[in-house]
């Protein structure tokens, strides 16, 4: 059950304690809950904090309208993760030499492929293209040979072990500048609209069903959804290919992938609603997901148990405790690599805001939601590529 509530007409139900909730996030959250859209109340996940307009870990069920800017400039952002046949044992004393080699074969950061990796499978879903707001057109060719790329800030690869010692390959990406341009041509377009000139919160407009926007938002939204799973599906090709260079006769199962900046149209105490789930997974019984910590502690494959309050969903991770801004105020590079020890990464000042203690306790964060997920398997990273 949730831990803790802030009431009203639509009030927020928290799976974290309030006085764990920064200030900001806390008014963030009243304003979502004001809305004349928002349907029942809103969700706030244990990785609740701060973000544009919306909070981060928030999970926000409306009728008849989507906000996109509550879903994020990432749009489809989300997490893949696959199990081997390796063991512990398999691996190399040094993992330098596979980390060069993962860099060398994904693009991080603002880079892409020279030449495009996109299935003959995928040609017809890359055709409609031409179907997406104007002024992303030029936008194809950069599309195309960006899909099976990382990105940078929080996305990662990494190389996993779980509890019985078995690897893991795991990976955190979404959409990139296709889906970071989309998002703003429409954050901008919702902006100007009349309905929205008196919201306590501008970021917060929204489209409207049965408006032209709407349909506009909605074709490129999905799209720019599926483009994020279909990059992490990409990536995973490559990094397979890259580990049987150096395994020939590994084995993967079949991935597990989730989003976790989307919208979903689901049915919630009996009513068809926009699902916006801004930093959470869908946890509905049953389903697997993942949530991961940060790049020097834990992360979790886990099963939904489809808490009807959460809307079936559970937290998408961590989730900051301070900005990237004060985490390198706070921290040093001393300080990264003792809290990256026995992880093959990057410990350099540019990947400082990504340090472990810049994030929650995932610990805490799995407890407080052991009502929204089952954990399956635990894994810990020992390598970790980052943009």
């Amino acid at each position: 059950m949730p831990i803790s509530e802030i009431p009203g007409k639509i009030p927020v139900k928290l799976w974290t304690r309030l006085e764990d909730v920064e200030s900001g996030a806390l008014v963030q959250l009243k304003n979502i809950a004001s809305l004349p859209w928002v349907f029942r109340h809103v969700a706030a996940m244990p990785d609740v904090h701060l973000g544009i307009g919306a909070t981060i870990g928030s999970v926000i069920a409306t009728r008849e309208a989507i906000s996109p800017a509550a879903v994020g400039v990432d749009i489809g952002c989300g997490m893949g993760a696959v199990q081997t046949s390796l063991k512990a044992s398999d691996l190399p004393d040094h993992l330098g030499a596979i980390r060069s080699r993962i860099e060398a074969m994904i693009p991080v950061g603002h880079k892409e492929h020279s030449q495009a990796r996109v299935r003959k499978s995928e040609v017809k879903f890359f055709s409609e293209f031409g179907k997406l707001h104007p002024l992303v057109q030029k936008l194809e060719k950069k599309a195309i040979h960006q899909c099976g790329t990382l990105g940078g800030g929080n996305h990662f690869i990494e190389l996993c072990l779980d509890t019985e010692q078995r690897v893991w390959l795991m990976l955190h990406s979404g959409s990139r500048n296709i889906g970071k341009t989309l998002a703003e041509l429409h954050i901008s377009i919702a902006k100007k609209l009349i309905h929205n000139q008196k919201l306590p919160d501008r970021d917060l407009a929204v489209f409207l069903s049965g408006t032209p926007e709407m349909e506009a938002y909605r074709r490129d939204l999905y799209w720019a959804q599926r483009y994020a799973f279909l990059n992490r599906e990409t990536m995973f090709e490559i990094y397979q290919d890259v580990m049987r260079e150096f395994f020939p006769s590994v084995k993967f199962q079949r991935p597990i992938m989730c989003h976790h900046n989307y919208v979903a149209e689901e049915v919630h105490f009996g009513e068809k609603v926009f699902v916006t789930r801004k930093g959470a997974i869908r946890a509905g019984r049953g389903e697997m997901g993942i949530i991961p910590g940060s790049m020097g502690t834990r992360s979790f494959i886990v099963r939904g148990l489809g808490h009807p309050d959460a809307f079936e969903s559970a937290s998408h991770g961590a989730g900051r405790r301070m900005s990237r801004t004060q985490a390198k105020r706070t921290f040093t590079e001393k300080d990264l690599r003792e809290q990256t020890s026995g992880v093959e990464c990057r410990k350099d000042h540019g990947v400082l805001d990504e340090i472990p203690g810049a994030y929650k306790d995932i610990a805490q964060v799995m407890a407080d939601q052991s009502d929204l997920v089952g954990i399956v398997h635990e894994l810990k990273q020992v390598l970790c590529v980052k943009g």
